[in-house]
């Protein structure tokens, strides 16, 4: 199997067309002929991430956050880049088209938190939408739902606003959205769980009697790596996949 039969694979599973303008995804280092030997998927391109594919005898990193996302001057031996290519790796990254993708990123959330009945949230085009909003099983309360998604996620430290109402209709958008704000009240949603939240974010939710919740970037996002690593796995049994999942942001 070849580094492009991994692309294209992946573009099925989270079409690189969907990426938004702002992005960079696709093969950003690497030869698409190259043979591969094995795969280790990550949340982003680490120093750790490449020693474990060392370790695994893994040529080809898969990640979420693009390796190269702005434009680069130059490539010192102390990068990133770099190391990837003395080390004669390749890397794909699958970022806003993996969050929009179904069964992508905030899909695999929205499960992970006990959603049902998924819709989008804020549409992209006319098929296709970044988030997603779902209903749980029961109604429940700020701190109830905060505490559901801090065990779902891991255990991970989690920070929220009350917006002082009964919770049913919950949206998601993994990573940085706290931009969806609005979208999570215009759909009619109680709480919005996300990765990052902004102070004057929080106040504004709590003034428009929106429950945020803030439950990290890296936690909001790793959920999506098992489930593409597995769906990888199917279509390529040869080849040996593992998953990186620790980040280099501790939590207490």
């Amino acid at each position: 199997m070849t580094v492009n039969d991994i692309l294209q694979a992946m573009d099925a599973i989270a079409p690189f067309r969907l990426t938004m303008d702002f992005d960079n995804t696709g093969l950003l280092i690497g030869d698409p002929s190259a043979e591969v030997r094995g795969v280790v998927l990550a949340l982003d391109c680490t120093d750790e991430v490449i020693e474990s594919a060392k370790q695994n005898n893994a040529n080809l990193i898969i990640t979420h956050h693009p390796v190269i996302f702005h434009g680069i001057k130059h490539v010192r031996a102390d990068s990133v880049v770099y190391q990837v290519i003395r080390n004669d790796m390749h890397v794909i990254s699958a970022h806003t088209n993996l969050d929009i993708a179904e069964g992508g990123v905030n899909d695999c959330l929205a499960q992970h938190i006990g959603l049902a009945e998924l819709r989008g949230l804020t549409a992209t085009d006319d098929e296709h939408s970044l988030g997603r909003v779902g209903t749980l099983f029961e109604s429940c309360t700020a701190a109830e739902l905060a505490q559901n998604v801090k065990e779902a996620l891991g255990g991970v430290a989690v920070r929220y606003t009350d917006g002082g109402k009964a919770i049913k209709t919950v949206a998601v958008c993994g990573g940085a959205g706290d931009s969806e704000l609005e979208s999570a009240i215009a759909c009619g949603a109680e709480a919005l769980v996300t990765g990052e939240v902004a102070h004057h974010i929080f106040i504004e939710a709590a003034h428009r009697g929106l429950t945020l919740i803030e439950a990290g970037h890296f936690h909001t996002e790793d959920v999506v790596l098992d489930s593409v690593c597995e769906r990888l796995m199917k279509q390529f049994p040869e080849i040996p996949f593992s998953v990186h999942h620790k980040g280099v942001v501790n939590c207490l």
